[in-house]
């Protein structure tokens, strides 16, 4: 009898656990409303970002650079220098998956394995794009320039914690050609 108490027990507190936290968890993610796509290809400068794994050996001059293809999709170009100055590229693709807005995409390296590329933050003009994904493990700033001025960059991390990120945990790039 204690045992199926216990069991019971347990069972009502994860109840409970997950009502609280639905109630009290994060707030979803939005992507911007609109994307033009044909406006948003071409070559961004990294200015910002969460540390994460798959730019370890990235030092400076990081950069993307996105091109429509003629079957919808968008080729990708991730560069950077490391440390001992060696240019070192990523080629890739990414798939519109919000035809609607053109904010929320799928990019690949290494297929079949994509991972979420939202466009969280976008100037009216193209000049710089923020870009998260639902789970707030990854963000980038990007600027169509190597440098963004402070002022600038104090207002998009300023709407961050709206997003639900942390813009303490981002670090600056740096661009030196």
């Amino acid at each position: 009898m204690n045992l199926r108490k216990l069991i019971y027990s347990g069972l009502a507190l994860v109840g409970v656990f997950c009502v609280v936290r639905a109630a009290f968890g994060e707030v979803p993610l939005e992507s911007v409303p609109k994307v033009d796509l044909s406006r948003y290809t071409g070559r961004w400068y990294e200015i910002a970002r969460y540390s994460n794994r798959f730019e370890r050996k990235c030092d400076s001059n990081v950069t993307a650079t996105y091109t429509l293809r003629s079957d919808g999709k968008i080729s990708v170009v991730n560069s950077c220098k490391t440390s001992e100055g060696k240019l070192t590229e990523s080629n890739g693709w990414a798939k519109v998956v919000d035809q609607k807005t053109g904010s929320k995409l799928k990019v690949t390296f290494f297929w079949p394995f994509f991972g979420d590329y939202w466009i969280i933050d976008l100037s009216p003009n193209y000049d710089y794009a923020v870009i998260g994904e639902p789970s707030r493990k990854y963000l980038w700033i990007l600027s169509r320039s190597a440098k963004m001025d402070d002022k600038l960059y104090a207002e998009i991390t300023g709407r961050l914690a709206a997003k639900g990120y942390d813009a303490t945990k981002l670090e600056r790039g740096r661009q030196t050609d």
